[in-house]
């Protein structure tokens, strides 16, 4: 009997696609990669993942403990702010800890000293399509800027974290990005241990020249005698989830509108938060439908795409890239019901892996 919608569903042979991709990057390079838990922490794939991953690297309590129970290898521990209330149980599970100020290591420092012990930094540029995700945007918090506050705990510091690129493919405006950043920052990188060059750098992608993007990683890990480190998140599960619905009702309000069983400010927030429409494949043919969830929300529109035949309640569509972004977001607004998580073999066997259902709904509230 075929599971019923909604559900999220992780394909594992497209996941293998892409964690071979990591290995040939991690071989060539010399650097490190941890997954960032912030994107995606659907631990039920961990066991795939780790072998091919040095560790993970987190943004919160929450994020650093469950890297350290669920995934093994080093476990970063990274938040812009961290509460006295936090502080101990963050250190207890980290390897290394990477603070967003200098204000927050000059009062926590002390208590994490058997660490190696990391500062953000914003170099003050970066690649982003999107302001909101830009964190080199005029006022940003995310690291500190003043090369004057940076040399004032570099007795304290073994390593930067340089997190400032956004869904970059282009290995040519990544390599322009890290030019001007050894410019900048190079007196400073000479006397660290090791550099986290932090996410966003697409190298998963069909075609993009992962050799071209080791060589430049070698290099730089090589003039400032540094361990690189990458924090994908992403790029480690594109194209490799899906959100499968089903057609509920279809209504006419000048062009036909195709109801779902899901929400996109439930299932797939970030459509929402960038503007954005999302996917599905082939997206071609005669018949063009809207495909809106069922909840209030007027905006409640995942897109209009194109079918080769006519919709009917009860068929299926698949959204494409549900993984990163999407599922640690996942929320009860409107009481939809929630996807379950599924996860499809190298065999092809579909195997549920968690369900939600009305006990799940009211543990959430109080």
């Amino acid at each position: 009997m075929p599971l019923a919608t909604p559900y999220y569903l992780i394909d594992e042979t497209a996941l293998a696609r892409n964690l071979a991709r990591i290995d040939q990057l991690r071989a060539a390079s010399g650097a490190k990669c941890l997954l960032a838990l912030k994107c995606f922490a659907t631990w039920s794939t961990f066991a795939q993942i780790s072998p091919h991953m040095d560790g993970t690297t987190s943004s919160s309590l929450n994020e650093v403990r469950l890297g350290r129970e669920k995934f093994g290898g080093e476990t970063h521990a990274y938040s812009v702010a961290y509460s006295d209330g936090e502080i101990d149980d963050v250190i207890s599970h980290a390897d290394k800890i990477i603070f967003n100020s200098a204000n927050q290591l000059e009062r926590f420092a002390a208590k994490a000293s058997h660490l190696p012990i990391g500062l953000r930094v914003n170099p003050g540029v970066s690649h982003s399509h999107f302001d909101l995700a830009d964190p080199a945007r005029p006022f940003s918090r995310l690291g500190e800027t003043e090369l004057a506050r940076i040399e004032s705990v570099m007795d304290r510091v073994s390593g930067f974290m340089l997190h400032c690129n956004c869904e970059n493919d282009s290995v040519s405006a990544f390599s322009a990005l890290l030019d001007q950043i050894e410019e900048r920052l190079g007196a400073l990188l000479t006397r660290l241990d090791w550099v986290s060059l932090g996410g966003g750098i697409h190298f998963t992608k069909e075609g993009y020249p992962i050799d071209q993007l080791a060589g430049r990683l070698k290099a730089f890990a090589e003039k400032f005698g540094v361990q690189v480190y990458l924090e994908p998140g992403d790029t480690v599960v594109t194209d490799t989830t899906t959100l499968e619905v089903s057609v509920l009702d279809i209504i006419e309000n000048g062009k036909p509108v195709a109801i779902v069983d899901s929400a996109v400010e439930a299932h797939m927030l970030d459509l929402l938060v960038y503007r954005e429409s999302a996917n599905v494949a082939p997206n071609a043919g005669p018949h063009s439908y809207f495909v809106a969830g069922k909840s209030c929300l007027a905006g409640d529109v995942f897109g209009e795409f194109s079918f080769p035949a006519p919709l009917a309640i009860g068929d299926r569509i698949s959204l494409l890239n549900a993984g990163g972004y999407t599922m640690v977001k996942k929320n009860w607004f409107n009481g939809v019901g929630m996807p379950a998580i599924a996860i499809r073999r190298q065999n092809g066997h579909i195997e549920t892996i968690r369900a939600f259902d009305y006990a799940d709904y009211v543990a959430s509230l109080s």
